[in-house]
């Protein structure tokens, strides 16, 4: 078959791998640091490595409510020893006196002599003496100092994306501050006559041929997530003129410029020419579905990346290869999602050429199954799915296969 007279060029399919590797190679991390409260730093990524300076725990301490002794004064279950002390969390403790056993609490320093602590439900007491229930091992119940941190230790590398546990971590090494990367300053808008804001007409009221602007929202949300600072400049009408200006408006004051729709080869789809017209376009078509139509450029001093307008697409390759491209402009070294091997509950006869990535998730027997509709157009889907299945180009699927699935929650993040 030939192609017809007066269509576009084709343009070979760049591979995903291949396409992520030059876009990666374009994100060069934003200069400076900001140091942040601790409290407000989650999603932020870590610019410089986090050192203890100290132990955690700081010395030994009981991880139950119960009784320090010595195990070797304790040979048998009954032996009944007088308490010599008590010992709460966040006081000192004297040195245990032979032959005692001292009250101590969960987080309460060991006493020096100690080797056990025996929780009090193994325990009688018994005015000021205690009766021990149970013959205790030795270390048991036992936080020993620095189990969890030691001195000196690395416990965050620089470029780290920091959650929650990640900041706990550091408050338990006594950091008020973080010094983390720039917040990436992000322009997003969409184009299309045919987008509506949800609240701007009603939904008995729309014209033919118009739909509500999902993009916008789930965009500025994944954004938000990333830690970006995002500028909604809204919807572009479909005008070369009025896309090369709102381009040129962004340029002037953000690191990304990221847009959904315009980005096919249409009469209609101005995001190309406009881009090469104000700077370069460096990266077109990837062989992967859904999302064949992506693009990266420069103007200015602004990377640009176009996203395509229908939704899942959006989402997909806004996941795929934006998320990292946004990550390392943050530093962060944790880029690529982690997959997991599942055995297919569905069939998927028909290979495609592209490689593909489909809406999926668990089944209560271990496996994995696909939302029904693949359509790019199919939002519900995204909504439906807990990951997706990474299948390679060509590959057919039977059930039983072993198939790559990539969590959403490595995704969202």
């Amino acid at each position: 078959m030939t192609q017809a007279q007066g269509a576009p060029p084709r343009t070979a399919l760049r591979p995903l791998e291949d396409a992520l590797a030059q876009l990666l190679g374009f994100a060069r991390p934003l200069a400076g640091t900001h140091l942040v409260s601790t409290f407000d730093a989650d999603g932020r990524v870590l610019a410089r490595e986090l050192v203890s300076p100290l132990q955690v725990p700081p010395q030994d301490n009981s991880s139950m409510d119960g009784y320090a002794v010595r195990i070797e004064e304790i040979p048998d279950e009954g032996v009944s020893l007088p308490v010599s002390q008590r010992i709460p969390a966040g006081s000192a403790a004297q040195p245990l006196v032979p032959a005692t056993a001292a009250r101590i609490f969960t987080g309460a320093p060991v006493p020096e002599g100690a080797d056990a602590i025996v929780m009090q439900e193994d325990t009688q007491p018994d005015g000021d003496r205690v009766r021990i229930l149970r013959v205790p091992g030795r270390g048991q119940w036992i936080r020993r100092s620095g189990e969890d941190v030691r001195k000196g230790d690395v416990v965050l590398p620089a470029g780290s994306r920091l959650g929650p546990a990640a900041l706990g971590l550091a408050a338990s090494i006594g950091c008020e501050q973080l010094e983390v990367a720039p917040r990436p300053r992000v322009a997003l808008f969409s184009t299309g006559d045919e987008l509506v804001m949800p609240g701007q007409v009603a939904p008995a009221d729309m014209k033919p041929g118009a739909i509500y602007n999902s993009n916008r929202f789930f965009l500025r949300a994944l954004l938000v997530r990333l830690g970006c600072e995002v500028t909604d400049l809204g919807i572009v009408p479909d005008r070369r003129d009025a896309t090369i200006d709102a381009l040129s408006r962004a340029a002037q004051s953000h690191d990304l410029i990221l847009t959904s729709g315009g980005v096919s080869v249409g009469e209609e789809d101005h995001i190309k020419p406009a881009v090469q017209s104000l700077g370069s376009l460096d990266l077109w078509q990837i062989a992967m579905k859904p999302g064949k139509p992506f693009a990266y450029g420069r103007i200015k001093d602004a990377h640009f990346i176009g996203l395509p307008g229908n939704p899942v697409s959006s989402f997909v390759t806004f996941l795929l290869l934006v998320r990292p491209f946004l990550l390392k402009l943050q530093g962060g070294t944790q880029l690529a999602p982690k997959a997991i091997r599942l055995p297919a509950h569905f069939s998927l006869p028909r290979a495609d050429k592209r490689r593909e990535f489909l809406r999926a998730r668990r089944t209560a027997e271990g496996g994995v199954e696909l939302f029904p509709n693949q359509s790019s157009g199919v939002l519900t889907s995204a909504v439906w799915a807990e990951g997706l299945v990474d299948n390679p180009p060509g590959q057919t699927i039977a059930r039983g296969d072993t198939v790559s699935f990539i969590p959403l929650a490595e995704l969202l993040a």
